[in-house]
């Protein structure tokens, strides 16, 4: 039954990928998700107590969940067993359990159990670790790509501390990058490498904010790469790129790159090209931009640009922003592709956009004008003695829910309608109504 507990991880093992042998034993080593660990935080208070009973972790690859459980572990001083639910069943669980309550019993360490992909356990096998969780038996940490609000059952969240982990910002992997270039005893540092700056923010860019790509495509590159003639390893940005298999593109979040970018994307879908705008909106993606910056310039056009020339346009781009930030990359370029497309092939109209600037131009310019008293609130006692509210109109007593009236003080046409798309049928009925104002 020993078996299944490991109570050692040799992560000194030269034939250990990179990304496991570095990984911390304490929480100050572990580098980002000050969120959940920085100083006075829930999660290292009770890590640090040793008061842990079940913990989920959630967040993309790479950002540190594995690296957190066998950090809790050296901390507590627990043994620690570690598996995968695609491959694991209901007997292996079991046989786990039985090997810590025994353990318990003869008072030795406690057990943390580390179930990677908890997602893929059905509610059967979640289950059938609950009693044992509630009990302190048994120190549950579970880690998931997915929200487990969606994937796990209620009554295994209910007795677990869930957190969410973030992609690590760039400057997370450089400190990284260069801790395994130092590190003699576990990383790279016994090779002579020379890491070009633009190779290393190549590398912290482009992974994403996965710590494991990142180290995996330096190891590649450093172990394949020959010394130069003065035994130095020249890790370049071609290397970089080789090593990672995703080239260089001339995009910075802060620069040009990303301003032209962006104009051209927007650019692209005003003027009807489709190809264009799904070619900008590639770039940025496969760059790293944020989904939900692209979703957000094409909720913006949706709006100033086609307005009511298609209504339907910026309901499915305001749908592409939710689903964006609902289900993250990489699956997040197809909605936001439904919605580019639609929105550059709709029929285009300014004509909100420009109403509500000529209003606010005449709003800065001109005097304010008071709100008529047919118009005023009505409702609160003593509205009639001042007038509030007298003579006022309800529309939907009047055939076809319209009624001569005036709206403000002054006349005012700041909407003007084209004759293009659905704004075209608008344009007909304000006409008619206006018209119907006017007379008389």
């Amino acid at each position: 039954m020993d078996l299944f507990i490991q109570e050692t991880l040799n992560i000194q093992d030269k034939n250990l990928p990179l990304a496991v042998r570095l990984r911390p034993t304490t929480l100050d080593q572990l580098i980002g998700q000050d969120q959940i660990l920085g100083k006075n935080k829930l999660l290292r208070r009770a890590i640090e107590a040793d008061r842990l009973t079940s913990l989920i972790l959630f967040g993309p690859p790479g950002t540190g969940k594995t690296s957190l459980a066998w950090c809790i572990a050296n901390i507590t001083q627990a043994n620690y067993c570690a598996i995968n639910a695609t491959i694991s069943n209901v007997e292996e669980l079991r046989k786990i359990i039985a090997v810590s309550k025994l353990r318990a019993k003869e008072g030795k360490k406690k057990t943390i159990l580390f179930i990677d992909e908890i997602h893929r356990f059905n509610k059967a096998q979640q289950d059938v670790l609950l009693p044992d969780v509630e009990e302190g038996r048994l120190v549950l940490i579970g880690a998931t790509v997915h929200n487990p609000y969606f994937s796990l059952t209620a009554a295994l969240l209910s007795r677990s501390i869930v957190c969410e982990l973030k992609a690590l910002q760039s400057n997370d992997l450089v400190s990284i990058i260069n801790n395994a270039l130092k590190d003699k005893e576990k990383g790279l540092g016994n090779f002579k490498v020379k890491l070009d700056k633009n190779a290393l923010n190549f590398l912290a860019k482009s992974c994403e904010g996965d710590a494991r790509r990142a180290l995996s495509a330096l190891e590649l590159g450093v172990l394949t790469t020959p010394a130069a003639k003065d035994g130095y390893i020249n890790f370049d940005l071609e290397i970089a790129q080789e090593s990672i298999q995703k080239k260089a593109v001339v995009y910075d979040r802060d620069g040009d790159g990303h301003y032209d970018t962006a104009s051209a994307f927007i650019k692209s879908m005003r003027g009807s090209d489709p190809d264009a705008a799904i070619y900008w909106m590639a770039k940025m993606l496969y760059a790293g931009e944020d989904p939900r910056f692209i979703a957000r310039r094409v909720c913006i056009l949706a709006a100033e640009d086609v307005g009511n020339a298609d209504p339907l346009a910026l309901v499915l781009a305001n749908a592409a922003l939710q689903i964006s930030e609902f289900v993250g990359m990489p699956e997040a370029r197809i909605p936001l592709a439904q919605a580019v497309i639609y929105v550059t092939c709709a029929p285009k109209s300014n004509a909100s956009y420009l109403a509500v600037e000529r209003a606010t131009q005449d709003i800065k310019e001109n005097k304010v004008q008071e709100v008529p008293d047919h118009l005023k609130d009505a409702s609160y006692s003593g509205a009639e003695k001042l007038g509030h509210g007298l003579g006022y109109k309800y529309a939907h007593d009047y055939p076809e829910h319209f009624v001569k009236q005036k709206y403000t003080c002054k006349k005012v046409c700041y909407y003007e309608p084209t004759d293009i798309g659905h704004e075209a049928k608008i344009k007909e009925r304000l006409e008619k109504l206006r018209q119907a104002s006017s007379a008389g």
